[in-house]
């Protein structure tokens, strides 16, 4: 029992550090837009329906928002991307 909470805990660590680690790539990237760009991942695969890949990038936004103190984040802006990406799927 002890070795499957283990594992789960280094499961999770594990995934943890993906998301930091695509976040500060955004960030050195994107910079003030990095924020945007993880937001726009997270909508194309929410649209097509690739639930695991939308979490990934909705986490890689938040560590965003978390690792950047100059990452741009309007929420305006956040809603057009979605809209977006929700018409670029349906008319794909």
């Amino acid at each position: 029992m002890f070795r499957a909470v283990a594992d789960w805990i280094e499961e999770r660590r594990r995934i943890r550090r993906r998301w930091q680690k695509d976040a500060r790539e955004m960030i050195e990237i994107h910079d003030r837009r990095a924020y945007y760009e993880a937001q726009r991942l997270a909508a194309r695969n929410r649209a097509q329906g690739n639930r695991s890949a939308f979490w990934h990038w909705a986490k890689v936004a938040s560590e965003i928002a978390r690792l950047s103190p100059v990452a741009e984040m309007d929420m305006t802006i956040v809603q057009a991307i979605a809209d977006e990406e929700a018409h670029n799927h349906r008319h794909s």
